[in-house]
């Protein structure tokens, strides 16, 4: 998860900086019941949805819309997601977002979409991600500061295995 967070924040930090994330739209649009000051927000932050590549309208006095999401995003909980960062942004406001609170904004959207604790990779998911973090930039922590690897030697592999004890 941490390896995948790291890789996911960087790319989402680089497409931020370069303008705009690229959306996917979404066949069948998420609908999420809100507070009426959630769907405000949203209302309010839709400039900033779309910056970081969601496709978010409110359509009723509680309910608001998810039409496109990020195109790096797959298998996330967006709803979990949108009240995070709905909650994110009543906590720190919209003033200056992206400038004053965007790292932490990109961090929210990267940790949900990484690859989840216990999923199982295969070889081919794990060598590519093994790839993918030989060519990000600070891959050796995640965004809350984890390390992503750790460096065993054969002694630590011994006494681990409880070999010559």
């Amino acid at each position: 998860h941490a390896a995948h967070e790291r890789v996911l924040y960087e790319r989402l930090k680089q497409q931020s900086q370069q303008g705009a994330v690229p959306s996917q739209p979404l066949l069948l649009p998420i609908k999420i019941n809100v507070s009426p000051a959630e769907a405000d927000l949203a209302e309010q932050a839709t400039e900033l949805f779309t910056e970081l590549g969601f496709e978010i309208n409110r359509s009723g006095p509680e309910t608001i819309i998810i039409r496109a999401v990020p195109a790096l995003m797959n298998n996330t909980d967006m709803e979990a997601l949108i009240r995070d960062v709905l909650a994110d942004l009543a906590q720190h406001g919209l003033s200056h977002r992206m400038e004053n609170h965007g790292k932490q904004l990109l961090g929210t959207i990267a940790c949900h979409s990484a690859v989840r604790a216990h999923r199982r990779l295969t070889i081919d998911e794990m060598n590519a991600l093994l790839r993918d973090m030989e060519r990000t930039e600070n891959s050796g922590v995640c965004n809350h500061g984890r390390p992503t690897w750790v460096e065993l030697s054969t002694n630590d592999l011994d006494k681990f295995f409880l070999r010559g004890q």
